[in-house]
This record gives C-alpha cells, sequence and structure tokens, in this order.
C-alpha cells in the first residue's frame, strides 16, 4: 500500500479544489481554504522549493473527513 508523501503546493492546491474547497484568502506564505460544512478553515503553507509536510497533509486529510486510501486514490485521478 503506497503512503502518504510531501507533495508540491500546487498539487495539494488542485487536490483541495478537486475536493471542493475553494482559495478564500492569502497572508503572505499561508493560503486559506474553506468549504461548507467545515468546522474551520484549511491553512496550507506554501513555499516553492519546499513540498507540503505529511503533518499538513494528514491534517487536512482530517479536517475533510477523508481517509488517507481516498486521498490517494484522488491523487492518481489527477
Amino acid at each position: 500500500m503506497p503512503k502518504i508523501t510531501p507533495i508540491s503546493y500546487k498539487k495539494f492546491d488542485k487536490f483541495l479544489r478537486f475536493v471542493g474547497c475553494e482559495l478564500v484568502s492569502q497572508k503572505g506564505s499561508h493560503r486559506k481554504y474553506s468549504r461548507s460544512g467545515l468546522i474551520r478553515p484549511i491553512i496550507v503553507p506554501i513555499h516553492k522549493t519546499v513540498d507540503i509536510p505529511i503533518f499538513v497533509i494528514k491534517n487536512t486529510l482530517r479536517i475533510l473527513g477523508l481517509a488517507n486510501e481516498q486521498y490517494l486514490n484522488i491523487l492518481e485521478q489527477l
């Protein structure tokens, strides 16, 4: 079974938009995403030279209510 690995912020942005999130605002190097039904917004650090860390991905999946397998399946579709 594949594991969650760090990915670029551009690919993570595509994932978030695929699951229905939209960019609400950006302040400095952090983007805020939201969608209806979430208890809090999703904050994603963006750096062109550094990938999104695993702990940020897992925290985002917890907020979205998605399992790791669902995340990996969606990434294969993108």
